[in-house]
């Protein structure tokens, strides 16, 4: 055994984590038990952003940009999807409210310049006495799975080098309360999704308003709103990687030799592994609320885990729950080497991730029966949080047409 290891070296296949990562893992761990989870329930019910436990995040680190740097640089990858499983075991609208932010900073990060990120990311945060979020807004009223039809438009006004948005943005995270939003919109309509380009929209500029803020099902701890953007100016520096750049792409696309890349779905892929791993922790934290109820609870003169029907439910849950976090370790490391999805595999994590998330929490309503279906018991809300996980950021629908398409090879419609 000893001359095999020797003869794989560093290559060798290892799923241990290193002694960083588990530190980290314990951490915000504690974090999650100790000051989310018994804030979970009051947050949900409040539906309000929990700026408090945002600003005590930020005081110990977790909320920043050197957080996310940090957990970014972990050559393996997994370092970023272990930190939101545990966030998200505490509670999933507390997580949201406090990884929303990510989402705009990895738009910012997949399409501007050094300088951008460097101006802006900071922003993003603001300081632990004064913490501030992020919007990264796509999904427009008539715009969700197909990002191709945006109608929010963006208009260069070369004498001022200026430009100058308008539109409406939908379903938008921290939409309208964030000091930096993030804003896909349309340069050159006919281009379509080629068309389309990213700008930041700094705090304070006149003309961008929140509109009603959304009552969801789930994630109830976390602030959506629509965005209204009406003759919204911001500097030429604003658009995400430069006019320059901008005006390359599009001739390019204009004569037919133009990339795929789309803004939009160059930061929805490069997260999807950690989506996954958000809704993950859901399930894990449904699993384990369940698997002690069926520990504790006595029917019939003895525990119900006796019984085989809650004793395979159990099993089946920690069994899908595994198979799901190891197809988001391997896109998450994929993307992190630089390793091609070649079959969508970062498509195949978010997908299996977030419909064991639902089937795992409504397995744990029922093992705990009536008390599952009532809001004395945590597992409600975790159903209530892990239903989105199969609809935003590419519902399962697309999943499967994304994975559909790379295993074949054909335009399936």
């Amino acid at each position: 055994m000893e001359a095999v290891t020797e003869k794989l070296g560093q290559g060798a296949f290892s799923l241990e984590l290193n002694d960083d990562q588990r530190d980290v893992r314990e951490w915000v761990h504690g974090f999650a038990a100790n000051v989310v989870r018994p804030a979970a329930a009051e947050w949900d019910e409040r539906e309000e952003t929990p700026w408090p436990l945002i600003q005590e995040a930020a005081k110990i680190g977790l909320y920043s940009f050197e957080a996310l740097a940090q957990f970014y640089a972990d050559e393996t990858g997994l370092l970023l999807p272990i930190v939101n499983e545990e966030l998200f075991w505490g509670d999933a609208g507390i997580g949201m409210s406090i990884m929303g932010t990510t989402l705009a900073v990895a738009a910012i990060f997949s399409s501007g310049t050094g300088e951008q990120f460097g101006e802006w990311v900071p922003q993003c945060y603001g300081t632990p006495d004064d913490p501030q979020v992020a919007s990264f807004c796509v999904s427009e009223p008539d715009a969700g799975s197909d990002v191709s039809s945006l109608r929010t438009r963006a208009r260069y006004d070369e004498a001022k080098d200026e430009w100058v948005l308008n539109g409406q943005k939908a379903w938008a995270t921290n939409g309208g309360i964030a000091n930096v939003h993030v804003i896909i919109a349309s340069v050159e309509p006919e281009l379509k999704a080629r068309g389309q380009a990213s700008f930041v929209i700094p705090p304070g500029t006149p003309g961008l308003t929140m509109g009603t803020k959304v009552k969801k099902h789930g994630l109830r701890a976390s602030h959506t709103a629509d965005v209204f953007l009406d003759d919204v100016r911001v500097p030429g520096r604003c658009l995400l990687g430069g006019k320059e750049k901008l005006d390359e792409r599009l001739a390019r696309t204009r004569e037919g030799t133009g990339s795929k890349r789309q803004d939009a779905m160059q930061t929805f892929e490069a997260t999807r592994p950690t989506v996954g791993a958000q809704a993950i922790g859901i399930a894990r934290a449904a699993y384990e609320y369940s698997l002690q109820y069926a520990q504790d609870r006595k029917q019939f003169g003895k525990p119900i885990i006796e019984n085989q029907a809650i004793a395979f439910a159990l099993a089946d849950m920690a069994m899908e729950i595994d198979a799901a976090r190891l197809l988001v370790w391997r896109a998450a490391w994929m993307g992190r080497t630089g390793r091609k999805f070649e079959h969508a595999e970062g498509s195949m994590s978010k997908l299996k991730a977030g419909e064991v998330a639902v089937w795992a929490t409504e397995r744990a309503i029922q093992i705990l029966g009536g008390n599952g279906y009532t809001r004395e018991f945590p597992v409600e809300r975790m159903h209530r949080d892990a239903k989105i996980y199969t609809i935003f950021e590419g519902t399962s629908e697309i999943q499967r047409l994304v994975i559909s398409r790379a295993i074949s090879g054909m335009m399936i419609r």
